[in-house]
């Protein structure tokens, strides 16, 4: 019996004996595998992952019922009011005058003509606006496609990128994220359509001349308008620019009078014949800081803030090359930039020791109740602020100290006759950009000069940018004119600077500024120089540069004043409120001038998107009350009744203290 129960006992037994080998190569595969995974596969996860939700959220938001986030909406805020072409449709009002829209800088769509060969495939595909694909799959063509020839600011040999035409140019700028659609959609309401409305897109990369030289697109607006106004029974055409176009608008208005070649030919009464109202929205008049800041370091607030946050994306590997660098010489060749570089110097913008805006604080100000709308002959709500002083004049510091110190004690060596060197390790460099020419000794000396005003921006730009300078001072002209008579001013330099040209003759038309205020917006920069072997941009705004005091207005080395967030107040307001107001030299013939503001309120919530107050740059485009003030006059209403000037802004007492001969 023992026997038996040792022969069965290993019958029994269930654990086998364990196999050391087999054990070590299954950890070994284990962490070959572990080996494997990197940092590619969780970057692919994590994008798998996100757009998953995103699938899964677009794929709900689109079987929901169209009317769900407007009875979500309402349920929070209450029942919302009728947009602009609904109420006035009920009111009666159809479409009357045709209306041309023209669009700024960067809302209009460019698609591609001519490429090369890394461009096989893109006859005709947007290469800006739209969904922005190309960047994405083959970021370094579509910078040399985007890029434009920088010795003539025209198109490079073997490239065409043309403007795309009609309505859909402009009407968004991207999928979901409108810039004229909404103020079509209302126009439709009261009887418009495409042939009573134009959209006159234009490369807004070209200058305002060259535009009609390489497309014809002054031309075109010409013979629109007139083909509009004749098919209307006479009717004169409402102009709505938006941004840059408004001063492509200026600039069209003295083409389009001034005799061939250099002009359109219509003649002396053309603009009186033919405009009823100029609408523009959100004009950079007087031009705008931020373009400083864009030629000078290729950045504003919002990149300098990313930059903080994500040190070395933006200066090194976004897209595996040096981003702003080439974005720096990409930008360089667009000379319509060079269109928004503030005009007027240190008589508009202040200088040292004063500015327009000093102690006023938009940080403190705060939204006016509708009915208490402010005539041009009355002080705005907004008290002088008993803050620290800041001189916004000084448009461009390098230090915090340099912008608070007393003129007497800034010492100052002129950079204007520096000597340029270039680096022996320039070699090196993944893209040439000017600053490579100017050297380590250029940058110190744009560095010890301290501090910059607008009356010395533009001797600045042409050390720092020579080539984009030279050809930008073919076609704009920052200053004042001494005399409007000067044959001089016949030239198109001078054309799109209201303080270098006169208005038409055409005392019947109107000129509205209509642009949002109660937003922060970019006025003057604390910069600082970084050490660099010369192949990065040796410039950046110091976001050190703060005030902890609740009340300041410099916020990571930027100042900030009143504004829809690009254009400042000054710019958009100045020249309806003083400039051109009443019978001036340069409005000779009376044309009557209002300010419109549209005090910013961002959305209740997120499903109202981009709200229909909203006072900002863009986003204004769906602002309510902006749309009925257009379709108003479009139907044949004027500035009685808009109720004239409606003021939120210091705007009027800003330009009392321009001291401008009128």
């Amino acid at each position: 019996m023992s026997l038996l129960r040792r022969r069965k006992a290993p019958e029994n037994e269930i654990e086998p004996k364990p196999d050391v080998e087999e054990d070590d190569k299954k950890k070994i595969k284990k962490n070959a595998k572990a080996q494997k995974w990197s940092c590619i596969d969780s970057c692919c996860w994590f994008v798998g992952y996100i757009c998953c939700v995103w699938w899964i959220l677009l794929f709900l938001y689109n079987a929901m019922p169209a009317s769900f986030p407007q009875y979500v909406t309402e349920k929070i805020t209450g029942p919302l009011p009728d947009p602009p072409g609904v109420k006035l449709q009920k009111e009666g009002l159809k479409a009357k005058h045709p209306v041309v829209f023209i669009p700024g800088i960067v809302t209009c769509g460019l698609e591609l003509w001519e490429g090369h060969q890394c461009a096989e495939g893109l006859f005709r595909k947007r290469l800006w606006g739209g969904t922005f694909g190309e960047v994405y799959k083959r970021p370094l063509c579509w910078l040399d496609h985007m890029t434009l020839d920088n010795e003539t600011g025209m198109d490079p040999p073997g490239i065409r990128v043309r403007p795309v035409s009609g309505l859909v140019a402009a009407d968004y700028f991207a999928p979901g994220y409108f810039v004229w659609a909404v103020l079509i959609a209302n126009l439709a309401r009261i009887g418009y359509e495409e042939k009573t409305m134009y959209m006159a897109a234009y490369d807004w990369r070209l200058s305002f001349q060259n535009t009609e030289v390489r497309d014809q697109t002054l031309s075109r607006i010409k013979s629109n308008i007139e083909l509009m106004v004749a098919t209307s029974g006479g009717k004169k055409a409402v102009i709505v620019p938006h941004s840059m176009g408004v001063v492509y608008f200026l600039h069209f208005m003295k083409w389009v009078e001034a005799p061939a070649p250099m002009g359109g030919g219509g003649g002396p009464d053309w603009c009186a014949k033919h405009i009823k109202a100029v609408m523009n929205i959100g004009g950079p008049f007087l031009g705008v800081p931020k373009s400083i800041a864009g030629v000078f370091s290729a950045e504003a607030r919002d990149i300098a803030v990313a930059r903080a946050l994500t040190p070395g994306v933006l200066d090194a590997d976004l897209f595996h090359f040096q981003t702003l660098e080439h974005i720096m010489k990409m930008s360089r060749t667009w000379d319509a930039t060079l269109s928004m570089i503030p005009r007027g110097g240190e008589t508009i913008w202040g200088g040292l020791d004063w500015s327009p805006e000093e102690g006023y604080s938009p940080c403190k100000s705060k939204p006016i109740d509708d009915a208490a709308q402010i005539s041009a002959h009355h002080e705005n709500q907004a008290t002088d602020s008993k803050e620290k002083y800041y001189s916004y004049g000084r448009f461009i510091s390098f230090g915090k100290d340099a912008v608070e110190a007393h003129p007497s004690d800034l010492k100052r060596i002129d950079f204007r006759g520096a000597v340029k060197g270039s680096n022996v390790a320039n070699n090196t460099c993944d893209v040439w950009n000017e600053y490579l020419d100017m050297g380590v000794s250029g940058a110190k000396a744009v560095e010890e000069y301290k501090v910059y005003t607008a009356g010395e921006i533009v001797d600045l730009l042409n050390f720092v940018a020579p080539k984009m300078m030279a050809r930008g001072s073919a076609h704009f002209s920052y200053g004042i004119a001494d005399d409007l008579d000067d044959p001089k001013y016949s030239h198109y330099k001078y054309w799109s600077n209201p303080l270098e040209t006169k208005l038409p003759n055409a005392p019947d038309m109107e000129i509205y500024s209509l642009y949002g205020v109660g937003i922060e917006t970019e006025r003057a920069y604390v910069y600082k120089r970084i050490p660099t072997a010369g192949c990065n941009i040796p410039f950046q705004i110091d976001t050190s540069a703060d005030e902890k005091d609740e009340g300041s207005c410099l916020k990571a080395g930027v100042y900030t004043v009143d504004g829809d967030e690009t254009v400042p107040a000054l710019s958009a307001g100045f020249m309806c409120a003083k400039g051109w107001r009443g019978k001036t030299r340069f409005n000779p013939s009376g044309v009557r001038t209002y300010v419109r503001e549209y005090y910013h309120a961002p959305p209740a919530n997120l499903l109202e998107g981009r709200g229909t107050q909203s006072g900002a740059h863009v986003d204004m485009m769906g602002n309510f009350a902006l749309i009925e003030d257009i379709m108003r006059v479009a139907a044949g209403g004027t500035s009685e009744d808009l109720g004239g000037d409606r003021v939120y802004s210091d705007i009027f007492k800003w330009s009392e203290k321009i001291n401008l001969r009128l």
